[in-house]
């Protein structure tokens, strides 16, 4: 839980901060649906590059955006695993005493599916590091706004998202504060599963009465401060798509227009 990034905000004023938050959630979109579509390790592997760009130039640094991976690594390592010991094709050889055979089809599907989870990760991780919730919300709203005349309540929505993403990280260090209290009066979070899941119990119930409680602060707060659902509101921050953001829409289209064909290559290729 303490290398959970998701819903986090820091602060660095470089060039993918400056950036039009509209720009960065509809580019971070179009970059996962092209990370979905490839289907090659030499595809994937330009999205990686266009990541670790993303990262020296936002300035956050690689030991903070490779921190929230590391809160993933059994899933990869799973995703991985399965891949390689359940996947038909050559085998190349058997592993002893369990008979589970590991296949040249497996290895790659492994590192294909790997390296796509972590990259979905990853690019998930850095819109919300380069981005505040207010940006996103004022992104979404704005992106959103045609569906106001088939009287969806966007705002609302929006309001609702922003608040979830403000609370991952409020949560997550609550979380992490019960957890050392239970351990200073003598909880054990080690053992065998069922130990481990009973152990469980005396954390998410406070962490529950917890989150109710902020809950139910933050709507006495937002009543005192007269918030109406449905009222029209203004914004001080005014959304703009400036040179830069046109420089980083055609970064992503070229990089996925590239990954894409080369990955459609590589599999037609005999």
């Amino acid at each position: 839980m303490r290398n959970l990034l998701l819903g986090q905000y820091v602060h660095r004023g470089s060039v993918i901060h400056s950036l039009d938050p509209r720009t960065k959630l509809i580019g971070v979109l179009a970059l996962t649906s092209a990370v979905m579509a490839v289907r090659t390790p030499m595809g994937l592997a330009s999205f990686a590059l266009l990541w670790l760009a993303a990262v020296r130039l936002s300035r956050v640094g690689l030991a903070l955006a490779f921190r929230n991976l590391r809160a993933f690594l059994w899933l990869l390592a799973l995703t991985f695993l399965a891949q390689v010991m359940f996947s038909d094709g050559q085998i190349l050889w058997t592993l002893p005493f369990l008979g589970l055979r590991v296949t040249a089809q497996g290895l790659e599907n492994g590192i294909v599916y790997s390296l796509r989870l972590a990259l979905l990760i990853g690019f998930a991780t850095m819109l919300t590091l380069t981005t505040s919730p207010i940006e996103l919300a004022d992104a979404l709203e704005s992106l959103l706004k045609p569906l106001q005349r088939v009287r969806v309540p966007v705002r609302d929505l929006v309001m609702m998202i922003s608040l979830s993403l403000s609370f991952i990280p409020i949560l997550l260090e609550e979380a992490e504060r019960i957890r050392m209290a239970q351990l200073s009066r003598g909880a054990r979070f080690t053992g065998s599963l069922g130990t481990r899941a009973r152990a469980l119990v005396p954390l998410v119930v406070p962490l529950f009465l917890s989150a109710f409680r902020r809950a139910e602060e933050l709507a006495l707060a937002m009543e005192a401060r007269c918030y109406h659902s449905g009222a029209v509101r203004t914004s001080y921050q005014q959304l703009r798509f400036g040179i830069r953001d046109l420089w980083a829409a055609i970064a992503v289209v070229l990089v996925s227009a590239v990954s894409f064909a080369s990955s459609r290559i590589a599999i037609a290729w005999p």
